[in-house]
This record gives C-alpha cells, sequence and structure tokens, in this order.
C-alpha cells in the first residue's frame, strides 16, 4: 500500500452532507451567535423604585433584552442626527407584544422589507461618515444585523414607516419570521414622521415571549438618562431628564452624589481612505460614595446609550487613573504612617456611573456589552481625568481622610490576626524576665507587679508572697502605644513579655478565668517619671482592654518615698505632705528619715510593707468616652491638645488623672514627654 493511502472496508463510504440555509433558519437556530445567551443568567445590575434604585441580582435573558434594545437602538441613533425628540414603548399586559415609536424622519420606503429581513442592510456601516460639520458619526448600530435579527426571530412583527421626505407610509406585516409578508399600498399621512414597530418574539425560538416588564422600564430610564432632553415614554409614564447620568447619580445618593467632570474632546484623525475628519468624544463622570460600605466599588457605565455589563477598556482606565491619583495625593501620608495603601482602600463603597458617546465603539460582540480598546478614546481620557482629579482632591479631603483610615483599619486587622497568632505562640514559650507566682490551681488569686527596672525586681524577689505574686521589671519608659502602630507594639519586647506572662491578645476581649494574673499592679518610683510610667502603662492596658479597668484588675502600689523611724517604729510617708504631718505629732518621736530616691534604695521592710497590703489603688473609669479623649489628649498624634493641657491643666477632671502621681507639675511633664 503507497505511503498515505488509507484502507477502505468498502468500494463506497458516506460522505458530509453540505446544505446552504438561508438567514431565516440561521438566525432562528444560531440566536445566540447575533443576542449572546438564550438562557436565562443571574445579572448584577440596579432596578429602578420609585424614586432611587436597588443594586441587586437580577433573572436576565440576554437574546429577548438584546431583540428589543436593536429596535430601541435605531431609534436613538436617529436622535444622535438630530431628527428624534420623542420615543414611546408600549408592553402589553401579558408582556408579549412590544412596540417602539419614534418622531424621527423615518426611510425610504422601498427598503422597508431589505431592513428587516436581509442582514448587512442599513445606513451606518460607512465608518468615515462625517455630519454637516466634519465630525464621525456617533451610533449603536453599525452590522446591519439588529433589526432584521429580531424581525426574523419574532412571530408577528409590523413595521410602519411614515418617510419624511416623500411624505408617505407604508406598513409591513412580518409573519412567522418573515415567511409571511403582507404589506399595504403606499399612502400619504398627517402628523409626525418616523417609525413605529410592534412585534412579539417566537416562542420557537426564545422558548418563553414574555419581556420582563421592569427591566424593559429599566432600559427606557437608562436611555433617558444618557440622552438628555430626549422624552421617553412607557405605558404612558414620562421621563426626560435635563442633567442626564448626574440625576442618575443624585437618585442613588442624593448627599453624596457629585459630578467630576462632564466633556467633549475633538481630535483630528483619518478615516480608512485616508481623508481628515474629526472626531468628538463625550465623556461623564459622576461618582457616589458610601462611607459606612467596606463592599467592592460598583460601576453603572454606558457607551453610546448602550450598557456595558461587562466592563472593558472605559472600566479598566478610569480606574486605574483614579486609583493611582489617590494613591500619589496620600503616599507622603501613607508613607510617614507607614500603611502600604491597595486598590480596595480607594474604591470601596464608591459607585461610579460613567457615560461615553464616541464614534465607531467596537464590542467584543453583537451584545454590546464588553467594550474594546480605543486610542483616541484612551487620549480622551487620561486628559479628562487628569483634569477632573485635581478638582476632586481638592473638594473631598474628608473623603482622602477615611480612605487613609480604612487603610489603617485593614492594616489593624492584619496586625490583630498576628497578634492572635503571637499570643497563642507566646503561651507556650517561658518569659525570662517573668519572676512568676508559684500557684497553680487558681491563678485568679495571683497579682503581677510590673515594676520599674531591675533594682527593683530585686527587692520584690525578696519581700513578696511567693504564692500569689509575680514580677517583671520595665527598662525605662515604656511605648507610648497611641503614636505607634499594633505591629510595633507586637515587636516591643517588653510588652510582649507583659502580654505573654498575663495571656493577653490585642484584639481578643479579656477573659477573667483564662488570664495568668487578675490583678496587674504599676510599681513604679514616686516621683514625676514614675507617674509617667504609670501613664504610659495605663494607655497600654486601656488602649487594647479597656475592660480590664472596668473590672477593677487594673491597680497601682504607691512606694514610700520616706522611711521613718520612730520610737514607735517604722512609719511609711509617701509624700513630702505625709512627712510633715508626721513631724507635727507630738506622739511620735523622729529618730531617722530615710529618702528613697527610687525603688532600688527601699529597704526589704519598705517592699514588705507595700506588698502586704490587702487592697491597692484601682484605676476607676467611671466614663469611658471621656477617659479615651484625656489618653488621646496626652498621648495621641494631634499635639495641639496637648498645647491646650499645658497652658489650661487645672482644667483636667477626668477619673484617669489619679494615674499621674503627685500635682500639676507631674500632668504638665506627662503631656510635655509625650509630646516629645
Amino acid at each position: 500500500m503507497a505511503v498515505g493511502e488509507v484502507k477502505r472496508k468498502s468500494s463506497k463510504v458516506k460522505e458530509a452532507l453540505i446544505e446552504s440555509k438561508d438567514q431565516r433558519w440561521h438566525c432562528r437556530n444560531r440566536v445566540t451567535l447575533v443576542f449572546g445567551s438564550n438562557d436565562i443568567e443571574e445579572l448584577d445590575t440596579y432596578i429602578y423604585t420609585k424614586d432611587s434604585l436597588e443594586f441587586k441580582t437580577v433573572k436576565f435573558h440576554q437574546a429577548k433584552s438584546k431583540a428589543i434594545e436593536e429596535i430601541l437602538d435605531n431609534s436613538i441613533d436617529e436622535f444622535y442626527r438630530g431628527h428624534v425628540t420623542e420615543i414611546h414603548v408600549d408592553l402589553s399586559a401579558d408582556g408579549k407584544v412590544v412596540s417602539v415609536q419614534d418622531n424621527g424622519i423615518g426611510f425610504p420606503l422601498p427598503k422597508i422589507k431589505d431592513v428587516y429581513t436581509e442582514f448587512r442592510t442599513g445606513s451606518k456601516f460607512k465608518d468615515e461618515e462625517v455630519d454637516d460639520k466634519g465630525f464621525l458619526y456617533r451610533t449603536l448600530g453599525q452590522n446591519g444585523l439588529g433589526a432584521s435579527a429580531t424581525c426574523l426571530t419574532s412571530d408577528f412583527f409590523k413595521a410602519t414607516i411614515r418617510h419624511y421626505n416623500s411624505k408617505k407610509e407604508q406598513t409591513y406585516e412580518f409573519i412567522d419570521g418573515a415567511l409571511k409578508i403582507k404589506k399595504t399600498p403606499e399612502k400619504p399621512f398627517k402628523g409626525p414622521s418616523g417609525v413605529r414597530v410592534e412585534l412579539t418574539l417566537a416562542k420557537e425560538v426564545y422558548k418563553n415571549q414574555v419581556i420582563d416588564k421592569e427591566l424593559l422600564r429599566k432600559r427606557i430610564i437608562d436611555l433617558a438618562y444618557n440622552n438628555p432632553g430626549l422624552t421617553f415614554y412607557f405605558n404612558d409614564e414620562k421621563y426626560m431628564y435635563k442633567k442626564g447620568l448626574f440625576e442618575l447619580a443624585t437618585r442613588i445618593d442624593p448627599n453624596t452624589a457629585q459630578l467630576f467632570g462632564d466633556e467633549v474632546f475633538e481630535y483630528e484623525t483619518t478615516n480608512i481612505k485616508g481623508a481628515k475628519v474629526k472626531a468628538k468624544y463625550d465623556l461623564h463622570l459622576s461618582l457616589c460614595f458610601d462611607k459606612k460600605s467596606d463592599d467592592k466599588e460598583k460601576m453603572i457605565s454606558f457607551v453610546n446609550s448602550t450598557p456595558t455589563y461587562d466592563g472593558g477598556f472605559h472600566h479598566d482606565r478610569i480606574k486605574r487613573l483614579f486609583i493611582n491619583a489617590v494613591k500619589d495625593k496620600l503616599e507622603r501620608t501613607a508613607k510617614k504612617d507607614k500603611l502600604t495603601l491597595v486598590d480596595n482602600d480607594v474604591l470601596a463603597g464608591f459607585t461610579f456611573i460613567i457615560g461615553i458617546v464616541m464614534p465607531n465603539p467596537r464590542f467584543e460582540s453583537q451584545t454590546k456589552r464588553k467594550l474594546v480598546r480605543d486610542a483616541l478614546l484612551e487620549k480622551a481620557l487620561e486628559s479628562f481625568m487628569a483634569d477632573g482629579i485635581v478638582k476632586f482632591m481638592r473638594k473631598n479631603q474628608e473623603l482622602l481622610d477615611h480612605i487613609l483610615e480604612r487603610a489603617r483599619s485593614r492594616q489593624r486587622l492584619m496586625d490583630l490576626k498576628d497578634a492572635s497568632k503571637l499570643a497563642k505562640k507566646g503561651k507556650k514559650q517561658r518569659v525570662e524576665k517573668l519572676l512568676d507566682a508559684n500557684e497553680r490551681k487558681d491563678r485568679t488569686k495571683c497579682a503581677l507587679f510590673i515594676c520599674e527596672g531591675d533594682s527593683a525586681i530585686g527587692g520584690l524577689r525578696s519581700a513578696r508572697d511567693k504564692l500569689y505574686q509575680g514580677g517583671i521589671a520595665l527598662k525605662g519608659k515604656p511605648m507610648n502605644v497611641s503614636q505607634a502602630s499594633i505591629k510595633e507594639v507586637l515587636e516591643n519586647q517588653e510588652f510582649a513579655d507583659i502580654m505573654s506572662s498575663i495571656g493577653l491578645a490585642i484584639g481578643q476581649k479579656v477573659d477573667p478565668q483564662e488570664l495568668r494574673y487578675s490583678k496587674i499592679v504599676f510599681l513604679a518610683d514616686s516621683d514625676v517619671d514614675g507617674g509617667h510610667i504609670n501613664t504610659l502603662l495605663t494607655n497600654f492596658f486601656f488602649t487594647f482592654w479597656p475592660e480590664m479597668f472596668e473590672l477593677g484588675m487594673i491597680q497601682i502600689a504607691k512606694a514610700p518615698l520616706f522611711e521613718v523611724i520612730t520610737d514607735k517604729g517604722t512609719i511609711y510617708c509617701e509624700s513630702p505632705d505625709e512627712l510633715e504631718k508626721l513631724k507635727n505629732r507630738k506622739d511620735v518621736k523622729i529618730k531617722e528619715i530615710m529618702r528613697n530616691k527610687g525603688l532600688g534604695e527601699m529597704s526589704q521592710e519598705a517592699f514588705k510593707h507595700v506588698l502586704n497590703r490587702k487592697d491597692f489603688t484601682k484605676i476607676s473609669v467611671k466614663d469611658m468616652k471621656a477617659s479615651k479623649s484625656m489618653l488621646e489628649t496626652c498621648f495621641g498624634k494631634e499635639s495641639q491638645l496637648r498645647k491646650d493641657l499645658l497652658i489650661d491643666s487645672e482644667e483636667i477632671d477626668v477619673d484617669l488623672t489619679n494615674i499621674i502621681a503627685g500635682n500639676k507639675a507631674a500632668k504638665k511633664k506627662a503631656a510635655r514627654e509625650a509630646r516629645a
């Protein structure tokens, strides 16, 4: 057998059947190629309510919707040409019969049959066609498929054309996808010219002839917003908007709707023959912003009045230019606050309403749901966004601040997740600097003393009740958590050790039964620095676990400033005032006064005197809001608040002030150091 020869089992084989199908058969049996999906799908869109609109997922039949839209689009094209001022649409009570009528100029009567039964028949094939001012026409239909495809897939299709130039009208009836055609004689008409189409879609093709009334109403209102000044009637409801898509934005949210820009861009270009022509691009962008929403941005967009549900080039370009501009504006602040802005920080909560009217738009398919790139449109969009973004930034500082706060919240959430992981890890690790209490069964009886310096821990070690009292030392002053990120707090070794010792985790509410200590006692020197340490520790616990104050868990142990040896034993004085009162007592003879400069100089007896107290000073919080405000004043990033505090510290009257040791000088010192 020769190379390449195929062995046949018999002398004859069955050949492929070669068929020729007409346009009607092809359109009715391959309707998805023309109008898209012929099945019901779920579409994320919106429905118009009485005074607003509702974003929702609807049951959507792409092919049926597109079949009706093709007839509407022809009337819109005539509006673009300046010939239409009114469009009337009616839907029968059973939802099966639709009629569309405009007051345009119609078209030559001999062309009626071809327009509605032959593909590639229309008036908009010449992409280089210009109006009387030399501008390329902007249209919806370009392929000569829409109206004929609708007719060929209808059980009944009736078209009445009133031709302005000839002053005559004629009616054609196309039955069963134009298998049968009836027509009336041409005759003169009175009244306005235009086109009227009445149709019932074919049950054989679409399975269900009923047109969704709400979605048709939505399409008509969309067209009214896209074409200011054009009046629509739908079952006697009237729709006409003078401000166009901005009115749609105010319908979504009248409080936040704002016009980003509404401009016309003109360019000179060449047509396919090389002749110079002009192109005009109308661009509109309105915005709404919901501060309470973290949902993904919503996009409502139209190109030549057609809803681009699947987005495309204009979506991507506008979003990217907007995101980049906002990020550039906030870059310095974000860098200062150690924030990384992501796209969702900028876009969440926004609704973009985009309207574009342009010559020769190109879509991915006949359904026109996704726009492809156009070089002149790209140029227009870049200029449009550059002009509008400057004004937008200037008017929306509060919104920009909100975007930054959203980034902070997202960062905090990420840090909280890290904190939770570290907390679980910390519970399993031994804290080297912890002088732990020995009680194992009931840890609610245990108290942890947070001491100022290693020397203080030495005194605590010898004087404490080893079963119930533990201790951990600080190195100098702790971090000001009000001016630090959660990540920085987690990376602070002293705070990490304190959290591990107690069993705390940032972002997790305190459960006293789960903690290793039920009392947290601050033990610092009785001076201004010691008072400042106490406020910084209070700020730390109050920032992340304010409920600990309500439970009375945060306390202060006051170390004696003076140890006075008398004939009646040693008496401890916590302040110079107490010492003066002791000196004035006639029943006590003072033998020696020892002043403790710090905890490290206290005697073992003095330590025992402090630790053996049944109760320490609880930091009370009667007004959580006021207490939070006070700490924010002392330790927050707003320096002016601290300046006001330094000028008039006498007016501070909040529960948390009792943690600042001593007097007005201590308050001023705390505020001054926080400011630094």
